[in-house]
């Protein structure tokens, strides 16, 4: 790591100015990913160990940084739609008492010409992702963790949400550039959650991924988590300006049933949601990744 600063320090001759965007995977969130930080809160829940906060304090002399991420984005929410934050207001699990928050301005209004490094994760809830993780255990509810509830109900539907996650995400990717033209584009995807053993994985454990079975988590693996981060690889490939940051391979023996992982399940705690977000330590990993393609956005 000594080394790689200092290849940093060679190649920067100022600071850089850098965006971060993207959804709740980059802002936090959750308790396990550190404390929110912003007073007055916006409702977006940007924690103090969240990966763009944690490079900041790694490469803060080389890096101006603007973290505009907010959880529950979606692409057109890092594009061109405003976002009306809900903060941790998800009635009726948890009430947040500054809810309702004012509307944030769509995240790609922080990128402009003077723009040098974006950083942006983003694409789970174009996809769904989070209504498919509340909908499995109630399908997989009363089944003894066996079959595939899940996949019956929703496999039919996943084709189409991939398309249109492709078609925002280039989209996406084109207005970033438009707005930012000399701006080097980080694409960072989704690390790894469920684990290719789910024999690991406890049925009806909160702290994992309650209801769900194992063969409708194999489903999620296979046809919906390793789909989307191809599907984001895939429109980062077609830019000239933009590089994608694989988290997943590095996480594999990390996921929410593993014991030391790096993604919590539905709970950390009796009284504490985290619903399938990454903790501190997978920030942490997050940031390391980030950080080793940091250099190619140095001219």
């Amino acid at each position: 790591m000594a080394r790689f600063r200092t290849h940093l320090a060679l190649l920067a001759s100022a600071d850089r100015q850098w965006v971060a965007l993207g959804d709740s995977c980059t802002a936090g969130v959750i308790p396990a990913a550190g404390d929110v930080f912003e007073v007055p809160r916006d409702g977006c829940e940007r924690t103090d160990q969240s990966y763009p906060q944690v490079i900041d304090r790694d490469l803060g002399s080389l890096f101006d940084l603007t973290d505009v991420s907010c959880g529950a984005a979606t692409i057109e929410n890092v594009t061109d739609e405003a976002q009306e934050p809900v903060g941790r207001h998800l009635p009726p699990l948890s009430e947040d008492p500054d809810y309702p928050f004012p509307a944030v301005p769509p995240q790609s209004a922080a990128v402009g010409p003077g723009t040098d490094v974006i950083t942006v994760g983003v694409g789970g809830n174009t996809l769904g992702f989070a209504g498919i993780l509340a909908k499995c255990p109630e399908l997989g509810q009363g089944s003894g963790g066996v079959g595939t509830p899940c996949k019956d109900a929703l496999a039919a539907g996943i084709p189409a949400r991939l398309h249109k996650v492709s078609q925002e995400y280039d989209r996406m990717l084109t207005v970033l550039h438009e707005c930012a033209p000399h701006a080097k584009i980080l694409a960072v995807g989704y690390p790894t959650i469920v684990p290719k053993d789910t024999s690991k994985c406890r049925y009806n454990d909160l702290t994992q991924f309650g209801a769900i079975t194992r063969r409708d988590l194999d489903w999620l693996r296979q046809d919906v988590l390793e789909p989307l981060n191809r599907t984001i690889e895939k429109s980062t490939g077609t830019q000239e300006a933009a590089s994608f940051v694989d988290l997943y391979d590095s996480s594999q023996h990390h996921s929410v049933c593993d014991s030391g992982k790096w993604v919590e399940g539905f709970i950390t705690a009796p009284d504490q949601l985290s619903f399938v977000h990454p903790n501190a330590h997978g920030h942490r990993n997050a940031a390391n990744h980030v950080e080793e393609a940091m250099p190619n956005t140095l001219g």
